[in-house]
């Protein structure tokens, strides 16, 4: 996967394309999540990632870049699809690095204590929204 397809993933899209991926993320994180389960290196990343973009106080445009990197990985068809063993989430995971460097210094404390607290509930049940 190139940059030029990572850049197209991460565009923030109109604001109606935002509010989609909201509503996808918000449906979708923690399934995909539960099924990625030690095949993602940096899930407190991606934890408090999910935790910064839908945080009201985070900038429009870090918001719209982290929401278009996680309406991917929880899209189930992709450019490689997820169901394909072994390396289904490895696409997944370089838009989520991409989009983790890019605002990486908006992602905040706060933003990993609720991802730790997230993380150390019971697995099978979905985490409270902060």
């Amino acid at each position: 996967m190139d940059d030029v397809k990572i850049g197209e993933i991460l565009q923030p899209g109109s604001e109606r394309e935002q509010e989609s991926r909201a509503q996808r993320v918000r449906k979708n994180f923690w399934k995909t999540l539960k099924k990625t389960a030690g095949k993602v290196p940096f899930t407190e990343d991606l934890v408090a990632s999910y935790y910064c973009a839908l945080d009201t106080k985070t900038p429009a445009r870090v918001r719209a870049t982290l929401l278009a990197a996680l309406a991917y990985f929880v899209l189930p068809f992709d450019f490689v699809p997820d169901l394909l063993v072994g390396i289904g989430f490895t696409d997944d995971m370089a838009v989520l690095m991409a989009a983790l460097a890019s605002v990486r210094r908006h992602i905040t404390p706060a933003h990993y204590a609720a991802a730790r607290q997230s993380l150390s509930q019971n697995p099978d049940a979905e985490p409270q929204e902060h």
